[in-house]
């Protein structure tokens, strides 16, 4: 895929963001947790929920379209395998949190190491303690992992550093295991609450309190249904667009899941106005705006699938900013391809230093993952001239449903060519 952006266009204008990937992979998941009906709404069309739902089918699963749009109905037509696709296992990060529901359902499992973006080292080590400590034996051969477990129990599990993945996998399987498992240390990002928000709904006890989660499993889960929160990523992503664009941009949206982008934006001297279910702000462009400290942290902390979008947004402040990244290290790929565009970075370990400029110019540059290339569209809005942005493997398709329209919505200018024999162009906002 390959995305045109025509830079210097003001945004102006408001749009709704998709359902949150980062739930609804989870959310899918756990529909293997119960042989009833699920029926799941505000599915994001992404490639990352295509990919899970292509597992879903080979785990005994029919995943239909239903009404409204992006509506599902996760039937069972057949009981688990042990073992799901690695051809589609190796494709998605969160394919490895199905390990445990597996185990719950058949008393065995296997998978491979999952794939994902290339944003650093994605040790699995703390899932496997969480399985482990609920009664799952454990070996890997190679990049498989093999769970046998004739009796799951429930446990009181620490884990060392607050896992999304983690969490996620623990608190699913826990929900088929009869009796009370504590969670400590445990994520808390909305995604996670609203994971446990399903599984309450299917018959789990849960119980969020701060720092920890309380899980009274159920011999067996029910069906039902449930709505996906939105996607705070890509509202953040939008908002920043519409910072370094310049411009009046509103996002409808959970503003509660973002307080730690509005108030590093406000920080920068940006106009934000919070209302109940939306978020404006009023920008004028490159150069209007201050430099800042960013450290990306498990939340409540600044997220760091935001940390990229904000380093294309500081590499026009006024000043000198940083980052500090502590989640992930490997996720400044961004950083060489933005000083390609005329950006003054510099990457020090888990540290970037960034020296604004006036201005950025276009050329051709390469998204190496999903929020890497959504900073780079994002540099090309404020560019001067045309920016290219290479995205060969299609990383930013698999986190946003269609970032070319939504922007062309605000009135930028982007061609997005589908990788085809005729490249043809589906999505253009020129006149």
């Amino acid at each position: 895929m390959k995305l045109t952006i025509y830079g210097g266009r003001r945004l102006f204008g408001d749009l709704k963001v998709e359902g949150a990937k980062n739930a609804a992979l989870p959310l899918l998941a756990a529909t293997l947790l119960t042989d009833d009906d699920v029926f799941l709404q505000n599915i994001p069309d992404v490639g990352d929920v295509r990919t899970m739902i292509q597992i879903l089918e080979h785990l005994g699963k029919r995943v239909e379209p239903a009404h409204p749009r992006d509506s599902y109905l996760i039937r069972t037509v057949e009981p688990p395998p042990s073992s799901a696709p690695e051809y589609l296992v190796r494709k998605l990060r969160a394919s490895f949190c199905l390990f445990g529901p597996l185990v719950a359902r058949t008393g065995k499992a296997q998978i491979s190491l999952p794939g994902g973006c290339p944003i650093g080292v994605r040790p699995v080590d703390l899932h496997l303690k969480g399985l482990r400590a609920l009664g799952a034996q454990i070996e890997s051969l190679g990049n498989l992992f093999h769970a046998q477990a004739e009796r799951l129990h429930p446990a009181e599990i620490y884990l060392d550093f607050p896992s999304v993945g983690a969490t996620e996998q623990i608190m699913m399987t826990a929900a088929l295991i009869p009796g009370r498992t504590v969670i400590s240390n445990a994520a808390q990002d909305p995604e996670v609450h609203d994971l446990a928000r399903l599984l309450i709904k299917m018959g789990a006890g849960i119980m969020i309190e701060p720092g920890r989660l309380i899980i009274e499993g159920a011999p067996h889960l029910q069906g039902t249904s449930h709505r996906v929160i939105p996607d705070r990523i890509a509202a953040g992503t939008f908002l920043i667009a519409g910072a370094i664009a310049g411009g009046d941009v509103t996002v409808h949206c959970q503003p509660l899941h973002l307080e730690a982008l509005m108030s590093k934006l406000d920080e920068l001297g940006f106009e934000i106005q919070e209302h109940v279910e939306s978020i404006r702000i009023i920008s004028e462009g490159p150069g209007s705006y201050g430099g800042g400290r960013v450290e990306a942290r498990p939340y409540p902390g600044f997220a760091t699938d935001l940390q990229p979008q904000m380093m294309a947004l500081l590499a026009l402040a006024r000043g000198t900013s940083t980052i500090k990244e502590t989640v992930w290290e490997s996720r400044f790929s961004q950083a060489a391809e933005l000083a390609q565009m005329g950006a003054r970075i510099r990457v020090d370990g888990a540290t970037a230093t960034i020296e604004g400029v006036e201005r950025l110019r276009g050329t051709v540059v390469r998204g190496s993952d999903t929020r890497a290339g959504a900073a780079l569209v994002l540099a090309g809005l404020a560019a001067e001239g045309v920016t290219t942005v290479i995205d060969s493997e299609g990383h930013i398709a698999r986190g946003y449903a269609d970032l070319a329209g939504a922007l062309n919505g605000l009135g930028a200018d982007i061609i997005l060519e589908e990788a085809s024999e005729e490249k043809e162009v589906v999505a253009s906002g020129r006149e």
